[in-house]
């Protein structure tokens, strides 16, 4: 009776999320008065939001307020390798040699991954004649080359990569993705800080499949990232023992942190010049507020004792992933262009400077749908192991 109630409690909070993300925004543009339809026109051409120009001051602000943030964390990896170098060779050999994660050679796969990106970013950054009808489809095959390859180097320095070893998760987390990314081009569209050049030919059912199939990739490249970074615990020593915040394990806390995300969706379109940050906040909250609703650990547990590994390995590969994303778009076409309030200045590629530490909460929202993911698929691999059933010695050096 009580799982009963646990999984009501899960998918009215679920629904209650998916209704807030979905529906609050066009509420805060009701009260603007604008044309719904601007917002969700598809390709998305409609310029619906007005950006401030540059600001000096707020930049300067906005940066000493990111430094602030980053820099107990970094003193803390810089301090603990100073004093424990010796020790931390020494772990960091025992769990490269431990006999779950024996490093191999790299694999075949990861060489044809390899080919595969190289010809892509080429094929994507000129402009051959003949290749001219392909040109705007080479997004795809570059970041599914940049996955395999990821995986190739995870199995060489591991022996194990999320493709080899979870692959009904690999799998799941392409649908999951395009999902998962749909939800922020949808935010977007009320607060307008990146859009598309090159997609004015696409009919709104090209467009979608087409960029249905771009966003599959975003997840599966930062979790197999974040495995990959795995694999050198020497970048988040002393991570593991830190800062300890306290635990919200509470129905009410969950519900205030639901009721927060609602009140800045709303605000999303009404001030779209203050609140664009909780684009990336506000996904963020829902999905916490959902779990502590349902009665499930929070996110990243594990810092109430003091741990931030995981959430500074997830944080890191995001931004591994965005440095791609925004150099492999800076020549291609299609692309993505940006339109930050106060803070467009200073671009590296297309981005402005400080847009690259919004692809550090990101990070955490992949993270916590990779979990969701990883349950599903735990439930899928338990039904094919049922019909044909593997030895745990053989799953593991599949």
């Amino acid at each position: 009776m009580q799982n009963v109630n646990r999984t009501a409690r899960t998918v009215r909070a679920a629904v209650a999320g998916g209704l807030i993300i979905c529906c609050c925004p066009l509420i805060g543009a009701a009260i603007t008065g604008n044309p719904l339809m601007g917002y969700l026109q598809l390709p998305p051409l409609t310029s619906c939001a007005l950006h401030p120009p540059f600001s000096l001051p707020l930049f300067i602000a906005i940066a000493i307020l990111i430094g602030v943030t980053l820099t107990p964390f970094v003193r803390r990896v810089v301090k603990s390798r100073l004093r424990r170098t010796t020790h931390s060779k020494t772990t960091s050999l025992a769990i490269a040699g431990s006999p779950l994660s024996q490093p191999k050679a790299f694999p075949w796969w990861g060489w044809a991954a390899v080919l595969l990106t190289a010809i892509s970013w080429l094929l994507a950054w000129t402009r051959f004649s003949w290749f001219s009808l392909l040109q705007p489809y080479t997004f795809p095959s570059l970041w599914v080359g940049y996955i395999l390859t990821v995986n190739a180097l995870a199995r060489k320095e591991t022996g194990r990569c999320l493709l080899t070893a979870r692959p009904a998760l690999f799998v799941l987390l392409f649908p999951v993705s395009s999902v998962f990314w749909w939800f922020f081009e949808y935010l977007n569209r009320f607060v307008q800080n990146w859009h598309y050049v090159g997609v004015e030919d696409f009919s709104p059912a090209q467009y979608v499949v087409f960029a249905s199939l771009c966003f599959s990739t975003v997840l599966p490249a930062v979790s197999s990232t974040a495995e990959l970074l795995s694999a050198f615990p020497i970048l988040f020593s002393g991570l593991d023992d830190f800062l300890q915040l306290p635990k919200y394990h509470s129905s009410k806390a969950g519900w205030a942190m639901l009721g927060a995300a609602a009140a800045g969706l709303v605000c999303l379109p009404v001030f779209p010049n203050v609140t664009f940050p909780l684009l990336w906040l506000a996904p963020f909250m829902a999905a916490a507020g959902v779990r502590a609703i349902a009665g499930q650990p929070p996110i990243f547990s594990e810092i109430a004792r003091g741990d931030w590994t995981r959430v500074a390995r997830w944080a890191l590969a995001a931004f591994i992933c965005g440095f791609f994303w925004e150099m492999w778009n800076f020549l291609s076409l299609p692309k993505w262009k940006y339109a930050v309030p106060y803070l467009n200045r200073f671009h590296i590629f297309e981005m402005p400077l400080l847009g690259y530490a919004g692809y550090l909460p990101f990070g955490l929202e992949c993270a916590v749908v990779m979990e969701a993911a990883s349950a599903l698929a735990t439930n899928i691999e338990r039904r094919l192991r049922s019909h044909n059933p593997v030895t745990e010695r053989e799953r593991l050096t599949a």
